[in-house]
This record gives structure tokens, sequence and C-alpha cells, in this order.
């Protein structure tokens, strides 16, 4: 039987689904693998793993990304020792990265696919499940590779194209979370907090127009203010309530768009924005759904952690799109997915 209630809010043809999570499924682990321009930037001491191969030890960027899936699961699984399911997805055909890494890890396995959104995505489907009662544990695991986007959604980079002043650098890494009934909380890994998710909004498809896959920042920004207004309202929340409030990899063109739209300041911060320098050369910031899995699962629960946040809000964003529809000149339709994190 489903613990959870459902709140359905219609904004003129879009809908958002809040919810509110009765039992409080806690995040009791959590692990983060990055590549090496990831591990030199300002997050790096708060990775788990920083892997220096690009490769992985492996003959094609594609095998590492399913290698760095494979070392988050065991990573995050490694006190635990298993889990009732794996809420897994990637930015690839067919999200192989995660199905392909599953075939190493003998539980069930729930493919998703949200673009860069599927951090928060994973999360609130491991934690539906986790609350509903259907299982104890459930694994949300997110990751992508710089090499591997560009050669599907841009050129390979052995075309040596330069790169768009919007566009942003997908991020090589991968971050899971244990979710875990409270219940169940005993044979927890990592945590001396309890650090459960209350809330989620699930956020609606919004297409403004843009067509430029250079310049996702502000293709998706309005998906992330649209999921957010809905998430304070529904929730009863002011921004200021929350320690802080991150979005996932709008970077700094969609991250000033957010910032100046709904008049965020201190406690505001955007995971592409965070994960590199201004020296490295990343244009806009990071993106990809490594960006946001990377830097909730090491950076912000880390946080959480150590008592220096109580509450945040994180809202990971997608663009939906394909090469397929680029190449045929369609829009861009992007989404946003809100997930309230508490610490006590």
């Amino acid at each position: 039987m489903s613990h959870l209630r459902f709140i359905i809010t219609k904004i003129g043809y879009n809908k958002e689904m809040f919810l509110l999570f009765n039992n409080k499924p806690q995040i009791v682990d959590w692990y983060s693998i990055v590549g090496k321009k990831e591990g030199q930037g300002p997050l790096g001491k708060y990775f788990n793993k920083i892997e220096e191969d690009e490769y992985m030890s492996g003959s094609s960027h594609e095998f590492a990304e399913r290698k760095m899936f494979e070392s988050a699961i065991k990573g995050v699984l490694k006190t635990a020792k298993s889990a009732d399911a794996v809420f897994a997805g990637d930015l690839l055909n067919q999200i192989v990265s995660s199905s392909f890494a599953m075939r190493e890890i003998a539980l069930p396995f729930v493919g998703i696919y949200g673009a860069c959104s599927s951090m928060a995505l994973t999360l609130i489907m491991a934690s539906m499940f986790v609350d509903g009662g259907y299982g104890d544990s459930a694994v949300a695991c997110v990751g992508s590779h710089f090499a591997t986007a560009e050669r599907q959604y841009r050129t390979p980079l052995e075309f040596g194209n330069q790169r768009t002043p919007t566009a942003q650098w997908t991020v090589t890494g991968a971050g899971a979370a244990l979710i875990k009934s409270r219940h169940n909380r005993s044979s927890s890994g990592k945590t001396a907090k309890n650090i459960f998710i209350k809330s989620a909004t699930i956020g609606s498809v919004i297409d403004l127009g843009i067509k430029d896959v250079n310049n996702m920042g502000a293709a998706m920004a309005p998906a992330a203010i649209q999921t957010i207004k809905e998430h304070l309202k529904k929730s009863n929340a002011k921004k200021n309530d929350y320690d802080a409030i991150f979005t996932g990899d709008l970077g700094l063109l969609g991250e000033e768009i957010l910032r100046d739209k709904l008049k965020l300041t201190t406690n505001y911060y955007d995971c592409g924005h965070l994960i590199y320098d201004d020296n490295q050369d990343s244009h806009m910031g990071g993106s990809g759904c490594g960006c946001s899995a990377t830097v909730l699962n090491g950076f912000i629960l880390n946080k959480l952690q150590s008592g220096e946040y109580k509450k945040i809000l994180f809202i990971a964003t997608g663009a939906l799109l394909s090469p397929t529809t680029s190449f045929q000149g369609e829009t861009i339709p992007c989404i946003a997915h809100a997930v309230e994190i508490h610490a006590s």
C-alpha cells in the first residue's frame, strides 16, 4: 500500500506533481567517482574517487562510462552489500551505460531516462519505491562522460571543432545514493546524521523554442523556474527557508537567468558553476547527467552530514533532445525535477 500523498496542480497546459513522503526515506550512503578534470576543480576533495585514466583501462570512452557506473553502485553498497532495486540512467542511446553496467551487478534494475535531470528523477523514483513499502532499500545512480556525450550529441572529439561561447562541458563522473526505509536504517554505511527526503516535485516539459544544442543553460532555465515556483507553492515554503538551493547544470548563463527571474541571492548555487574553476576552460561550466550526480553525492550530501546544511532544495534539469530531432530542426523540450532534503 502506498503511503505517498499526491497533489497535482495544473498551470496552464502544464502539470507539476508534488509528492510528500510520509515515511521520510533516508539517504544513508553515497558515492561519487569523477575524471581528472573534475578532480582538479574546486570540489575535488569531496569526491570518493578521482579516475586519472579517461578510458579506465578499456578500449573506448563508452566502456569507461560503464565502469564508472559499476564503481559508483558497488561503492555505495560497500557496507550495505545489497539493495532491493537499482534506479539508474545516463545520456547515451538506450541508456546503455547503466544497463550494460547492470550486467555485472545482480540486482533488479529500473532504467530511467531524464537527460541531465536524471539524478533528481532516480532519487524520486527510489524514494517512492521505499516510501511506498515496495522494498526496504534502493540505489539511485546517474553518470556521464565528456567524450561519449560529445560523440553522440555534437561531433567526435577527433573532429576538433571550436566550441561556442555558450557551450558547457559534460562532466565525466557518476554518483550513487542509497535510499532506505527509516525502519531499516540500522545497517547504514556512512551518515551520523538523519538525512532524509521530505518531498519532491516532478516537473512538466517546457519548450520556449530554443534550437541551439550548445545553449543548454538558456533552454533549461525556464523549466527550473517553473518547478521551483511550484515546489515552493505546494510545500508552503519560501526561498530563504533553505540553507541552499541547487540547480543541476544550468551553467553560468542559465544560472544568471534563473537568479534574475526568481530574485535568488546568496543561498542559490548551480552545480555546473561549482564543479569547475574559471581557468579550466569549461566555457559556461559543467553539464551532463554526471554534473548534478557527482555534486550531490560529493559536495552537497557531505555538507548535510557535517551539519553545515540542514535543509536544501535540489533541482536537476534536463534537455530532452536527441541528435535526430536536432538535425530535423526541432526545438529543445526541457524538464526539471525538485527534491527537498533535510538533515537532523
